[in-house]
């Protein structure tokens, strides 16, 4: 089952490395470990968080979705296992960097990126969907930023910090294009089911302007990270998104949890962009609780928020939370904002991050245990 669709297998890569390597960051936190990684320690967790579990996840995603836009075949078997495989060996290549020559290591992670691109854009030309080829820029921008980062670490003189701000800005952005097209119409349709209720605004100028200065914010912010401009631009971006996210009528979705976390999630996502800009100017509003508001928050949301909701359909489930689902979500929930706490409050830094650390494995682990079961088997898991 695992190679014959292509979410299966990344849905459950992204949720183990998400659990399992924030554990290993958490170990070598608290008790000094070495990684025999030549990332030093945070930049090997900060890698390992965007190109190890967000790149599965975007993977499964894209693969999920190309066959709906295209009306061919998923990609399955051969190619399948071998984006499969090249993920694994990114992942195990980085973790042992120190001991390989720092092309090969290089060249072991770029490989899943690289091959993502070529086979997403194969597929949606081969299907004349060109509405959709524009998704393929922000894959190509975080194989670009993975090289970056790999760069810095090599000692290559390059502006510190460049290769993780890029990656970050091209997950956000690849985010808030997804979920413009995604909330705002599962939202409609389970809307349209209840009389009287009244439905999320179409897409229109107010969506692609909000957007766009979103977008020229981020992008800037990653060349740029403390230009109070740049600040300003984020700050207008982050007002017009929560314009955009209140005409989705996320509150009229509280029934139904499987929808409304796709709202929190993007919620995160406008609070992060705001923190972001505020952080440019001397207010005290630190920069990590931006980046952890985004990372945590809108990203680890609106990640479990799809796989959840993509592995119930796609396995033939019902559209709807069940117990266990909803945990996920409060578990993810209370990672992100014991983590963003943990900026801002000095003495308890140490605790919160343990907690939040803590709250986001179990919430992996969770989806693990309840979708683990519908991933690897054609039979309705009970």
């Amino acid at each position: 089952m695992l190679l014959t669709q292509g979410f299966r297998p990344f849905f459950l890569a992204a949720g183990l490395w998400a659990a399992a390597a924030l554990a290993l960051w958490i170990l070598v936190l608290t008790n000094g470990l070495a990684l025999p990684s030549r990332f030093d320690p945070l930049a090997w967790h900060i890698h390992e968080m965007l190109f190890g579990f967000v790149m599965a996840a975007i993977a499964g995603f894209l693969l999920t979705a190309i066959p709906n836009w295209t009306r061919r075949l998923p990609v399955r078997g051969v190619p399948l296992a071998w984006l499969a495989g090249s993920w694994l060996l990114g992942r195990i290549a980085c973790l042992v960097s120190a001991g390989l020559p720092p092309w090969l290591a290089i060249v072991a992670d770029l490989l899943f990126p690289a091959s993502l691109v070529l086979v997403v854009a194969r597929e949606i030309v081969a299907g004349r969907n060109w509405r959709n080829l524009p998704m393929v820029a922000p894959v190509a921008l975080l194989g670009v930023a993975n090289l970056l980062m790999h760069l810095e670490a090599a000692g290559v003189n390059l502006p510190f910090g460049l290769g993780w701000r890029l990656g970050l800005a091209a997950v956000t952005v690849l985010v808030s294009v997804v979920a413009g097209r995604i909330v705002p119409s599962f939202t409609r349709n389970w809307l349209a089911r209840r009389p009287g209720s009244a439905l999320p605004a179409p897409h229109g100028k107010v969506d692609r302007v909000a957007l766009g200065i979103l977008h020229a914010g981020l992008l800037a912010w990653a060349f740029f990270p403390e230009m109070k401009a740049v600040g300003a631009v984020l700050l207008a971006g982050a007002a017009l998104n929560l314009w955009r996210l209140l005409r989705w009528r996320g509150g009229a979705t509280a029934a139904e949890p499987l929808l409304l976390i796709l709202h929190i999630g993007y919620g995160w996502l406008v609070l992060g962009a705001a923190l972001l800009g505020l952080a440019q100017f001397d207010l005290g509003v630190p920069q990590s609780a931006a980046i952890h508001a985004l990372t945590a928050g809108a990203i680890g949301t609106m990640i479990l928020a799809v796989m959840t909701r993509a592995t119930r359909g796609h396995t033939g489930r019902e559209l709807s939370a069940d117990r266990v689902t909803s945990l996920i979500y409060a578990l993810v929930t209370l990672a992100a904002i014991m983590r963003v706490a943990a900026a801002f409050i000095g003495a308890w830094t140490l605790p919160l991050l343990v907690a939040s650390a803590g709250f986001w494995i179990a919430a992996f682990a969770c989806f693990l245990l309840r979708y683990g079961p519908m991933l690897t088997s054609s039979r309705p898991a009970p």
